[in-house]
């Protein structure tokens, strides 16, 4: 009993001095709490919509009215003919769209069904179906009052809305979380994974070793990761064709594009594993540090599983900073979309200036010195 209260009383001890692992261990739970709280967020915010209008008269101008006074749905596009809307859908400037069919007024003003279509961004297939059903219910309060000022006659026939999902009409699960899981596994392939293990032969001493060497810091920092980029990139590759061969996700753009965007994430993501483990003193606080600069923004922050735009303003901003976010934007255009670079160019742009400064920040924070 004597012996386990002072091994206790020791490693109490340790933990005391080591004061960094102390406050990130009592902060841990803290920000894990924020984080979660804020992030969970199933509802949707701002809508996006487009509509398209080929003949517009009083009906089809009081129904956008009505979407336009929602506090749900903001007007981005009003076009003349739907061919338009490929675009927008295609380069994320819409979420949904209000489609009339040509003489949407006169059907209604006659008694006849007039029908209008709803088009939703189903790649998060959650979210398009919650948009769908807030248009249909701004749809259905419209209808009411027509009906209501008419003078309740139950026998004309009224709108005819129509339903469609783009990107995922199934709107299958598996096409919002496979593209995800490629982020995901390269995170703990290459931060995870590369930060733990540098600090380890930090601790060990086998670190020294490389005093004596000619190498440069930024030859040091590229020999430690290559491995991690060989092994990332086949996690990679094997995720690809398990989505293709196993869960039947589409891949309706360039594999070739979508292979040169992982070998971008992979560098932002290994030169964090890097940075982490030279900033860290032990491996416990290099494991805490990538879980917390890593996996847990890439779980909560890049989109993979909640929809950022459903988040509070402040964390909005903080998804910018999270390289996955950028990566999943990407995957999915790809996978779901079709999208090439034309549409992808700006997340291309900034997962690039990511692992140029990040791989310059590491290569010059890496010193192994001699304790």
């Amino acid at each position: 009993m004597r012996a386990l209260r002072a091994l206790v009383w020791k490693e109490s001890l340790h933990v005391l001095r080591d004061r960094r692992t102390l406050g990130v261990l009592l902060l841990l739970p803290v920000f894990q709490v924020l984080i979660f709280g804020y992030a969970i967020r199933t509802d949707v915010g701002t809508v996006r919509l487009a509509v398209v209008d080929p003949a517009p008269d009083a009906a089809t101008r009081a129904l956008a009215a009505r979407f336009a006074g929602s506090p749900t749905f903001t007007p981005v596009a009003t076009l003349p003919v739907p061919d338009g809307l490929d675009r927008l859908f295609r380069r994320g400037a819409a979420d949904a769209a209000l489609v009339f069919a040509p003489g949407f007024g006169e059907r209604l003003g006659r008694g006849e069904p007039a029908d209008l279509l709803v088009v939703t961004d189903a790649t998060e297939p959650n979210t398009g179906a919650t948009v769908a059903s807030y248009a249909l219910a701004v749809v259905q309060g419209f209808e009411r009052e027509r009906a209501a000022a008419a003078g309740g006659g139950g026998g004309a026939a009224g709108l005819v809305p129509r339903v469609r999902l783009r990107f995922n009409p199934t709107a299958e699960s598996k096409n919002l979380f496979v593209p995800g899981l490629v982020a995901f596994v390269l995170t703990i392939v290459s931060s995870l994974m590369t930060a733990i293990t540098l600090a380890r032969e930090k601790e060990v001493g086998t670190m020294e070793t490389l005093l004596v060497s000619p190498l440069r810091p930024g030859q040091i920092v590229a020999g430690k990761v290559a491995p991690y980029l060989l092994i990332g990139f086949a996690g990679a590759v094997g995720v690809i064709a398990l989505a293709q061969l196993v869960f039947d996700v589409p891949l309706r753009g360039s594999l070739v594009l979508l292979l040169g965007e992982v070998l971008l994430f992979l560098l932002v993501s290994l030169a964090l594993g890097v940075l982490i483990s030279a900033r860290a003193k032990s491996q416990r606080v290099a494991m805490t540090g990538a879980l917390l600069g890593t996996m847990l923004p890439t779980l909560m922050l890049s989109g993979f599983i909640f929809p950022v735009e459903s988040m509070p303003r402040p964390l909005q901003w903080l998804s910018h900073a999270v390289p996955a976010k950028w990566f999943i934007a990407v995957a999915r255009g790809v996978l779901l979309k079709g999208v090439g670079l034309d549409h992808l160019w700006q997340e291309t742009l900034v997962l690039a200036a990511m692992a140029l400064a990040l791989l310059a920040l590491a290569a010059r924070s890496f010193r192994p010195r001699l304790e």
